[in-house]
């Protein structure tokens, strides 16, 4: 039974520790800027941005543990050292308990990162050099940054570029003679992924097309109700190869492509995104026919295919038809990319049962952000952050290897985007002030980024209504826990593991909290 001498006396070491931590330790503070109530950003230039210690040992001794806490009261990844105890394994106390067991695991994580669109390089362009490595810094850097593993980058243009483009516009081109990458990729992409590069070369990167070349399209327009002509199968599964080859000589693997950006958009009645539809046994047969066998046979055949990359309502009807008609299909498909724009209008469960459709084919949420609200860019929302860190929970839990952003970063209208489709980011640029604004939603991926390494395996933990978690075991023999709490008061919780091991914990009010200990 908890005691509530027992929280205080726990409550006031830890204290002391963190009080301790700020004095010695080698992390930089979060540099808060009030933007409205309950709106807090951390300001970063091109002197100053705020860091995580890199702890040395990084896996805590035995018998201590290091937790890192945001919360919408001010925190920002803060870390609080302590030790594990006995004093909560109680389960009759009115305080919840979380069991945790190493020994029941499930999916291998790859990684989590954003995606490097041209308004990303617009914005980032727009800063000084200084303040632009800041910001590469404050997503890619394995030291002092969110330690991002992946990278998504746009085959030709999308609606966050300022025109619509494809990579080769000369109509009727069919042997791909004037195929070329765009200003854009020298100018907002490149220089920029290679930065990441550097930072860590552990780095993979997904990609997508949006849309072809118009004149291999149904209706010849750069969006609006589309399909592939058939007779363009294999030129287009040509146009992406050259895409690949274009991008490896200029030093960046595509470590997986997907067969194109929500094929489902094209079904919607006014829709501006550029766009290619697709019906499941349509791309069944281009997969099977053309593109699967063109990069097993090309100098990319390591280069991984990821089917769907679209709204997880989509599985049901179109994954399961994909592979009833194609079985073959399976060959060369790896998993499946799904996005979150839709996600209240169907449970997680349907990722459990495509899972147990294709054990061996993993899902991978693939792109998120916050669009279609009243205000499209609310900076320090706090309330944004805590939808970031509840749907990576969520999909944490339920079999995705990883979660990727979109765009890295915006201005403070939320593009620039050719369609008006603008949309708020996890780093917000204002070129005027040569600063940059990491909000909320930067630090709910941290929180999973940072610790979460390559090759972390799921465990099973159980949560409440209010206090949401997940686990890993990572590489490294440490147990990486995430939490949220939902409340608007602190929370008592203690976390058990099957060896007998508890810790307790008060989490702040809304708060974010990761937990490491070594297994």
């Amino acid at each position: 039974m908890w005691t509530k001498n027992m929280w205080t006396v726990w409550i006031a070491a830890s204290l002391l520790g963190y009080i301790q931590l700020l004095v010695q330790g080698d992390a930089n503070e979060c540099v808060p800027r009030s933007f409205g109530t309950d709106r807090l950003a951390c300001v970063c230039n091109a002197t100053y941005c705020d860091s995580t210690p890199d702890n040395e040992p990084k896996i805590p001794e035995k018998g201590a543990f290091y937790w890192y806490v945001s919360s919408k009261a001010g925190l920002r990844v803060s870390l609080i050292k302590g030790n594990i105890s006995e004093n909560c394994k109680n389960e009759s106390s009115s305080n919840p308990v979380l069991n945790i067991n190493t020994t029941k695991r499930y999916q291998t994580i790859l990684g989590y990162g954003g995606a490097f669109t041209d308004s990303t390089g617009i914005n980032i362009k727009k800063l000084s050099p200084a303040t632009q490595d800041q910001l590469i810094r404050a997503y890619y850097d394995p030291k002092v940054g969110s330690r991002y593993l992946l990278g998504r980058i746009p085959i030709g243009g999308t609606d966050f570029s300022t025109r619509p483009y494809t990579y080769d516009d000369h109509e009727n081109d069919t042997t791909l003679a004037h195929f070329a990458l765009a200003k854009e990729d020298y100018d907002y992409k490149i220089p920029y992924i290679k930065r990441a590069l550097e930072l860590n070369p552990d780095v993979k990167f997904l990609s997508a097309v949006w849309s072809p070349p118009i004149w291999m399209k149904t209706n010849e327009k750069i969006n609006g109700f589309s399909f592939l002509k058939e007779e363009y199968y294999q030129i287009y599964s040509d146009y992406i190869m050259k895409f690949l080859d274009a991008y490896k000589d200029n030093g960046i693997k595509m470590w997986a492509v997907s067969t194109g950006n929500e094929p489902m958009s094209t079904y919607v009645p006014g829709n501006k995104l550029s766009d290619l539809g697709w019906t499941p046994r349509t791309m069944g047969k281009w997969v099977v026919e053309n593109l699967g066998p063109t990069l097993a046979n090309s100098k990319h055949n390591d280069t991984l295919i990821i089917a769907l990359d679209d709204q997880r309502l989509s599985i049901p009807w179109f994954m399961y038809i994909l592979y009833e008609e194609h079985e073959e299909a399976k060959n060369y498909i790896s998993g499946t990319a799904v996005h979150w724009y839709f996600d209240y209008l169907v449970r997680p469960v349907v990722l459990d049962s495509l899972r147990d459709l294709n054990t061996d084919k993993f899902i991978f949420m693939t792109e998120a952000c916050i669009v279609g609200e009243v205000e499209t860019v609310l900076i320090g929302s706090w309330d944004r952050g805590e939808r970031y860190i509840l749907s990576i929970i969520e999909y944490m839990n339920h079999w995705s290897i990883g979660w990727v952003d979109w765009n890295l970063a915006l201005d403070k209208a939320g593009g620039p985007n050719w369609i008006n489709n603008f949309v708020d980011a996890p780093i917000i640029v204002n070129p005027d002030t040569d600063e940059f604004y990491k909000q909320p939603m930067y630090y709910a991926l941290k929180h999973f980024s940072r610790f979460v390494d390559r090759g972390s395996v799921r465990v099973s933990i159980t949560d409440t209504d209010s206090v949401k978690s997940t686990a890993f075991v990572t590489p490294s023999n440490e147990v990486v826990i995430v939490l949220y709490n939902k409340n608007a008061t602190a929370a008592n919780v203690a976390l058990n593991d099957e060896n007998g091991r508890s810790i307790c914990l008060e989490l702040p009010a809304k708060s974010m909290s990761t937990v490491i200990y070594a297994l």
